[in-house]
């Protein structure tokens, strides 16, 4: 699935969109260059999910935690200054990516062997003229 960003007025409506089509899945890795958008798309799912949070870049806490509407925890990570998987596992995050809530993780690329299976791959990638793009990939269960 892909859904192209044309500006921030359409993001919340991509965000909700691209969780009706990830139903249940809770892990998702989100992939493209500083600058691109991964922060802002997550600050836009948490809005659909009722997080009232201020969500930010968790860069320098490696995880943030934010609380839904409904009370259920998600979980944001930025594994940009994470330098081993056994840095990683010190954190705990497999914790965090076997609990069932939702996980978002910026540069995952990081801790690519501590990933589950089921994950949902997303690539973000800016077009010339500036519109951003969501590629999604994900086993369907």
């Amino acid at each position: 699935m892909e859904w192209t960003i044309d500006s921030l007025n359409e993001i919340d409506k991509v965000a909700a969109r691209f969780l009706a089509y990830v139903g249940e899945r809770a892990v998702f890795a989100l992939y493209g260059p500083m600058g691109v958008g991964k922060t802002t798309f997550v600050k836009a799912v948490g809005r659909c999910l009722g997080v009232e949070d201020d969500v930010s870049s968790p860069t320098f806490a490696i995880v943030n935690e934010y609380v839904t509407g409904n009370g259920e925890p998600v979980y944001h990570f930025d594994c940009y200054r994470v330098n081993s998987a056994e840095e990683a596992l010190d954190f705990g995050c497999e914790e965090y990516f076997y609990s069932g809530h939702k996980c978002f993780i910026e540069w995952p690329e990081k801790i690519d062997s501590l990933l589950p299976e089921d994950i949902v791959n997303c690539y973000f990638s800016e077009l010339p003229d500036g519109k951003r793009v969501l590629r999604v990939e994900m086993d369907k269960p």
